[in-house]
């Protein structure tokens, strides 16, 4: 097998010559390096490499290019080696316009000229990007095929299940020949959708979250008993305190209800995160996050629902769904919050059919030609936004409120504004949702003024609330049912009923000792995903400190 592909494309001969030269003299033994002076001869060389089937693993091309710049260059590339790691080289002055300009693109990195020396401004970001493709790579993917109706709510939840767990599957509409074919091969009827079929010829009927977990290779049973650390949620709390808990020598497992990631693992992108001034999408960082926690040997069980928690003497025992239960030294509760329900005639009927919670980025090609509506003021909604705007014909943000300023970031609002195929409508609520088998039109009202619009997707961001109603009594909440901590708990110097310790609870501590907590589903926690993720690593520091204590 020939060796994988570095390509680098730069107009200018010099700088095109200086770059292959440093990308030989570091990476020549493992990778071939290849150079093209403009972005049309580029895709020439690649169109011949995808012929012959040799892999690329990265490609480095300049953003200011006469005819193709770098940005239209990579997006085409991206149509032949979807797989391949990108990376843009931008001038200085251009680096403003390069950040936005790599919205269009998912590009992992840019570079500054000049890179010198090479060691520190080059070398680390190849060696970036070459190690996300190894993990990744470019081998022919083995599909799950997945047979459903479109405008099936367990349908939906199916494909939204596979693609936030990052299974490569294969979506057949019932209605389609093909799709005709693999279910009389499978011996299954329309009655029987959702269908799943494994690469290995396994037919899941109907199947739960946990039958397709188990049948795709993911992981949903424990490997031991007992352990140092248990955390319950893979948000990015829950992955921050993985990473941390393993990588600090705790046995840990971490328990998923669904998909690790969260919310901020359905966000198309996210800009303000601390080290990606590109800006990242919810679902690449939740990938690294949840491979640098493996790394460090932490569990991840995925379709495992937890329904109780308690202590029996100095151990913390997590129950699932299924009876079964693992146990701990110490928890770390992350399990964040979930969307707010929209309290309006018809939503709830259509959810999963054109109603959804959350970004739903498996129904964008749906969007083409249509109008897709944005329920909600804040980030999440904002980002939702401008992924659409990519794939729809228009996209309207419903607000209640006067203004998006009160509740969306600066940069956020500025992008929306320069969107032409983005319109927010303010004072404006949704009312009723109308249709059969599916959303065909939306009654919304502003100012007590009602007005039908014709839609097939409406998607719902109206703010979350906890999901702690499992915990009992002994998790002490607030009124609207966020987990209390540390210095909450303590009221006139008096410790929560039923403390046991000689000392007050530590900052993330819950009311039961030993049970911390860490994100969003904390009482008057900042809700950012960098907040969540050093509230993760935090806990963990006070974990071993209440190991310590025992």
């Amino acid at each position: 097998m020939s060796q994988p592909i570095l390509m680098t494309v730069d107009d200018d001969p010099a700088v095109s010559r200086s770059v292959a030269r440093d990308l030989r003299r570091r990476y020549g033994k493992d990778y071939r390096v290849i150079r093209a002076d403009s972005g049309a001869d580029a895709l020439d060389a690649l169109r011949e490499i995808k012929l012959r089937g040799d892999a690329v693993a990265a490609i480095l091309a300049d953003y200011r290019m006469p005819h193709m710049d770098g940005i239209v260059f990579l997006e085409k590339a991206m149509d032949l080696f979807p797989n391949a790691r990108r990376a843009l080289l931008t001038a200085y002055a251009d680096t403003d316009a390069a950040i936005q300009a790599i919205n269009v693109v998912d590009v992992d990195h840019y570079l500054l000229k000049p890179w010198d020396p090479p060691e520190e401004k080059l070398y680390p970001v190849i060696d970036s990007l070459v190690e996300t493709w190894l993990a990744v790579g470019d081998r022919p993917v083995e599909e799950t095929k997945l047979i459903g109706h479109r405008y099936s709510a367990p349908s939906f939840r199916m494909r939204d299940f596979l693609a936030r767990n990052a299974v490569p599957y294969r979506w057949y509409s019932v209605d389609d020949e093909e799709a005709g074919r693999i279910l009389q091969a499978a011996g299954a009827c329309e009655t029987d959708i959702p269908v799943v079929v494994t690469p290995d010829g396994t037919v899941l009927k109907q199947p739960s979250g946990s039958e397709i977990a188990d049948a795709v290779g993911l992981s949903t049973q424990p490997a031991q008993d007992f352990y140092d650390l248990v955390v319950i949620g893979g948000g990015p709390a829950g992955l921050g305190a993985a990473v941390y808990g393993a990588s600090e020598g705790l046995r840990t497992v971490l328990v998923e209800r669904k998909a690790t990631g969260g919310q901020a693992g359905t966000s198309s992108r996210i800009e303000n995160y601390l080290g990606f001034p590109d800006g990242v999408s919810g679902a690449q960082l939740t990938d690294r996050a949840r491979r640098q926690a493996q790394k460090f040997g932490a569990e991840v069980l995925t379709a495992r629902d937890v329904v109780g928690l308690e202590a029996r003497g100095s151990s913390r025992v997590v129950t699932f769904g299924d009876g079964s239960e693992i146990a701990a030294h110490s928890v770390i509760l992350s399990s964040g919050v979930n969307y707010r329900a929209l309290d309006a005639e018809g939503i709830a009927e259509l959810t999963g059919r054109g109603v959804y919670y959350g970004s739903a980025a498996t129904e964008a090609p749906e969007c083409s030609n249509d109008h897709v509506y944005i329920v909600g003021g804040a980030n999440s909604a904002g980002q939702a936004a401008v992924f659409f705007a990519q794939h729809a014909a228009n996209v309207t943000l419903l607000v209640r409120g006067a203004s998006l300023e009160a509740s969306m970031s600066h940069y956020l609002i500025e992008q929306i504004a320069a969107i032409e195929n983005v319109h927010v409508r303010t004072h404006t609520t949704v009312v009723q949702a109308h249709g059969d088998d599916h959303l065909e039109s939306i009654t919304v009202c502003k100012n007590g003024v009602t007005e039908k619009l014709d839609t097939e997707h409406l998607f719902i961001f109206i703010g979350a609330a906890p999901r702690t109603e499992w915990l009992g009594k002994n998790v002490l909440r607030d009124s609207h049912g966020f987990v209390r901590t540390g210095p909450d708990l303590v009221e006139d110097g008096r410790r929560p009923p039923g403390w046991t310790l000689d000392r007050d609870p530590h900052y993330l501590e819950s009311s039961v000792p030993g049970v911390f907590v860490a994100g969003d589903v904390r009482s008057q926690s900042v809700k950012r995903v960098a907040s969540a993720v050093g509230e993760g690593a935090m806990a963990v520091t006070l974990v071993h400190r209440y190991l310590e204590e025992q």
